[in-house]
């Protein structure tokens, strides 16, 4: 608990990891009550399985080019300030989402709150990155993913067995005010974060090069994004695949708990043997699971209990690798110019996962059963395992 609560004169307070902890809780809580019906909402207005992946992946390239474009933006600024003002817009946002049935105003909506995302998630993880001492990023960075996968554990509970019942609406309402709590949370914690650079490397072209001439960070860069790869098929075409099913709404909820699960209980463990022994090992079990997982799910396709199983028994691998691949990236790194320099176009890797994720599989269903996403999953998922090899150990303690 020495990470969390620290003590000062014989009195005990909170860590600033701590606070980060229970305020990356409570938007995560939010992100997962609107991500367990995300799917199904989509599909309401989009009325097709490649569509929804499709406009999915619209979003996701849109989010990619703010990350360059934005850089900027977030290296001349307070972390701590561009963060909760990020927050605050994407409560009012959720929430203005909940009362509109006009698609052309969902389309505005959704793309104001992709944008308003990125730039949250830029400036959240550099405060982390801020705030962890250099020989525990790892550790650090598994605190932070454990109360986050609580979150994602809780949260589709809560949607699909509780605030299905009341409608979609409800949902978002609720999602908005957790991030209104999250922000609340964020402002009284008084967490500061002075890494300013004052000059900024405005030039999108050239952090883009700067950040892919260097082969280490390019294996960091694919390995990361394969994480998100991963969670699109469970949070938007594996729901699909149970609405087909005739499987009910409140199902999704379940499922996705499931598949969460495993992450609140080995992400934490798995991320102190990455600081002591390297990461590089965990990248290549981590993907060999979710390969296997992925496979079996199409082989037992038919069965679909058996299938959405094995898609949870893929949460063990995907622990391994949620909270080591980001901190590889900064374990690569050399100071904090490259910190700022870097973690924005390295964030791009979130959007390149996505992008991959729904756009190939809707390509795909354009010509074959939707069973073949899991074989089209499982192919790349190889790539990964095969390329982690190529990472270097890094082992955090050693770091100097």
């Amino acid at each position: 608990m020495g990470i969390l609560i620290r003590k000062y004169h014989g009195a005990r307070a909170f860590t600033g990891m701590a606070k980060l902890s229970f305020v990356i809780f409570f938007s995560s809580l939010a992100a997962s009550l609107t991500d367990t019906i995300w799917a199904v909402y989509l599909k309401g207005f989009l009325h097709s399985d490649a569509l929804v992946g499709f406009y999915s992946g619209f979003l996701s390239v849109l989010a990619f080019i703010s990350f360059f474009v934005l850089v900027p933006l977030i290296e001349k600024s307070k972390k701590s300030s561009i963060y909760s003002v990020a927050l605050f817009l994407i409560g009012v946002l959720i929430l203005v989402l909940s009362i509109n049935k006009n698609l052309i105003i969902f389309i505005i909506l959704s793309i104001a709150i992709t944008i308003l995302i990125t730039i949250k998630i830029t400036a959240f993880g550099i405060i982390v990155r801020d705030k962890s001492n250099k020989e525990k990023v790892s550790e650090d960075e598994g605190v932070i993913y454990s109360f986050n996968n609580t979150a994602w554990v809780i949260g589709p509970l809560i949607a699909g067995l509780v605030l299905i019942d009341f409608g979609m609406p409800i949902v978002f309402v609720s999602s908005s005010l957790l991030i209104f709590i999250s922000f609340i949370l964020f402002k009284i914690s008084n967490i500061k974060d002075s890494n300013i650079m004052k000059k900024a490397y405005g030039n999108v072209f050239s952090n883009l090069a700067d950040y892919f001439n260097n082969k280490d960070r390019v294996i960091s860069y694919i390995l990361g994004s394969g994480v998100t790869f991963w969670w699109v098929l469970i949070y938007l075409y594996t729901p699909l695949l149970m609405i087909e099913n005739g499987l009910p709404t409140s199902s999704i909820g379940i499922f996705l708990f499931a598949a969460a699960a495993p992450l609140i209980v080995l992400e934490y463990p798995f991320s102190k043997i990455a600081g002591k022994f390297g990461a590089k090992k965990l990248f290549a079990l981590g993907y060999f699971i979710a390969l296997i997982a992925s496979s079996m799910a199409f082989v037992f396709i038919e069965q679909i209990y058996v299938a959405l199983g094995f898609l949870v028994f893929g949460s063990v691998g995907l622990a391994m690798l949620e909270p080591t691949t980001e901190a590889y990236f900064f374990d690569l790194l050399k100071n904090k110019k490259d910190e700022n320099k870097f973690y924005g176009p390295y964030n791009t890797a979130i959007e390149t996962g996505l992008i991959v994720g729904k756009l190939a599989p809707a390509a795909l269903l354009l010509i074959l059963p939707f069973k073949f996403i899991y074989i089209l999953f499982a192919i790349i998922l190889l790539g990964l395992f095969l390329l982690s090899f190529k990472a270097v150990n890094i082992i955090e303690g050693k770091k100097k």
